[in-house]
């Protein structure tokens, strides 16, 4: 079992993101295992699959949602057989049909590898505050 490293899991992480930053729904979903788990403080339960973010997000978006910013900081890179977890602190602002709304968030993300890649197979966001 290849144990990934901290180059990729920074590079994975860079590009969700990135992906996020632009409202790249596409991209950014692609990042995704389609079984990835969700669990944000924002939503009253645990989204179980991609799917169920995708929708979540196409709502958003329909409501009038986007990505204005979308900053990463203070990272830290735990390396293991098979997987990898990544933390940092998010600062976003996004518009939404009442104005714009901006937050700071602890993030963690869970990579499995993937043959010679690694995908996103759990997110979890909580208040910074």
């Amino acid at each position: 079992m290849r144990t990934p490293t901290h180059d990729e899991v920074v590079r994975a992480a860079a590009e969700i993101v990135v992906a996020f930053a632009a409202t790249d729904g596409e991209r950014y979903f692609s990042l995704f295992a389609p079984s990835a788990t969700f669990l944000f403080h924002t939503e009253p339960e645990r989204l179980g699959e991609r799917a169920a973010y995708e929708r979540l997000w196409e709502s958003w978006i329909r409501e009038g949602w986007r990505v204005l910013s979308c900053v990463s900081s203070d990272p830290l890179v735990q390396l293991h057989p098979g997987f990898a977890v990544f933390t940092h602190t998010v600062d976003t602002t996004v518009a939404t049909d009442g104005g714009e709304e901006s937050s700071r968030e602890r993030e963690t993300i869970v990579f499995a590898v993937q043959g010679a890649h690694l995908i996103a197979v759990h997110e979890h966001l909580s208040p910074l505050g």
